[in-house]
């Protein structure tokens, strides 16, 4: 009973009159389990969360600046070869893992299932893109004589289904012991007057904290002490859904050890000013990457000298980490950006209302967040025929078509 009248103080302290209803409503099992849901959210952070949807994003051009990077294309003979070495010194040598962000759902390609088990349509019968970046692991493991550990992060959601695909088709040849997976941490959805919603299960509806929790999961999960255990020292970071993503690129990893980094990334050049995606600047001194939709439309058309796009720098999802860079930001907390969603939940009468229009606030820390933690950051320009075939929407650009168009003319040429 004090248990329930605490919980009870705190609903009324953070104006959630609405889940005490619902506690009165539920048989005692549930409500012990709703208990214990709503002892694991922090009220206040939600608080300062809801808040911080009402303020305007501000970004002070003067304090922003271009960032510098190498072109992988015009590398110098010898400047490749030494970074290569380098590279492919520290994967022999057992000090490179790699992971694979797989939270997502294929909802928006009209897929039911985990992304990583949509199916590309590639050379008549298809791969998965779990497949497909299984196939470039074992490549690496073959060419340097190793196995890298595999850390693939799901969520709550995907979990299941995700381990069960990964089993039924055997981890697609790839050394079962050495694929650790884990699941990315959860934040409560809010309405827009700042209530929590209810799901079916009449439970507070969350969802996952986006992809900057890596990190932190990573160290809950026990994982980042397992690859210390191993002797990690690099850390590779990159999504499911880019069916031309190179896990083990050891040009990459051999100038990020060369300019003696703890971090660094791949870059493609932007397509035009108003491509969707987040782009490599400094800000204060510090590498940070700014979301497409925080980049006002001056910065975004703005050349320099050479007629570049001044800010043309894309994040592709591709980066690259000391194992120390990783405990580092584990620590820290990243800010959240809120995104406007469409979310059902359950009614006060406990029907379940399915909106027509965006209905809550959805909120995730971004990975390259972490960037601003650091003084710099090593960027590789790669090329786009090469680097990046991501398959986000159904139709259009960076769907299931253009994806395959770009990896077979890709996987051709070799």
């Amino acid at each position: 009973m004090d248990k329930l009248q605490d919980v009870i103080e705190l609903l009324k302290e953070y104006h959630q009159e609405h889940i005490i209803q619902l506690l009165e409503t539920l048989e005692p099992n549930k409500k012990e389990e709703l208990i214990q849901q709503l002892n694991k959210i922090d009220f206040h952070q939600m608080k300062e969360l809801y808040e911080n949807t009402k303020r305007e994003i501000e970004i002070k051009e003067n304090k922003i600046e271009e960032i510098n990077y190498l072109d992988k294309a015009k590398l110098s003979k010898e400047q490749k070869e030494e970074f290569d070495k380098l590279g492919e010194n520290a994967i022999r040598a057992g000090e490179y893992a790699v992971v694979t962000m797989a939270g997502g759902q294929g909802t928006r390609l009209g897929h039911s299932g985990p992304k990583g088990t949509f199916k590309l349509d590639v050379y008549g019968k298809g791969k998965y893109l779990f497949e497909i970046l299984t196939e470039n692991l074992k490549q690496a493991n073959e060419k340097y004589d190793v196995i890298i550990p595999w850390y693939i992060m799901t969520s709550k959601e995907n979990n299941q289904e995700t381990c069960e695909f990964l089993e039924k088709h055997n981890y697609f040849g790839y050394n079962k012991e050495e694929v650790h997976i884990f699941t990315q941490g959860e934040l409560p959805l809010l309405d827009t007057n700042g209530k929590l919603l209810i799901n079916k299960e009449k439970k507070i509806k969350e969802a996952s904290d986006g992809n900057g929790g890596t990190y932190y999961s990573l160290r809950a999960s026990g994982n980042l002490a397992d690859m210390k255990e191993k002797g990690i020292k690099w850390v590779f970071i990159g999504g499911v859904d880019n069916a031309l993503l190179k896990m083990a690129d050891v040009t990459l990893l051999g100038m990020a050890i060369q300019k003696k980094v703890q971090i660094a990334s791949k870059s493609i050049v932007k397509a035009n000013p108003h491509e969707k995606v987040g782009v490599f600047c400094k800000m204060n001194g510090h590498p940070k990457v700014i979301e497409y939709a925080e980049l006002p439309e001056k910065m975004a058309e703005e050349r320099n000298n050479q007629g570049e796009l001044k800010y043309g720098e894309s994040h592709i999802m591709c980066n690259l980490y000391t194992i120390d860079a990783i405990e580092k930001i584990s620590k820290e907390t990243l800010m959240y950006h809120c995104a406007l969603k469409k979310n059902s939940y359950l009614d006060e009468s406990g029907k379940e209302v399915i909106p027509e229009e965006p209905n809550s606030y959805k909120f995730e820390s971004f990975i390259f967040d972490a960037f601003e933690f650091f003084d710099d950051i090593a960027i590789l320009r790669g090329k786009r025929e090469e680097d990046f075939a991501p398959v986000k929407n159904k139709e259009g650009v960076d769907s299931p078509r253009t994806a395959k168009e770009l990896y077979e003319k890709y996987w051709n040429k070799q």
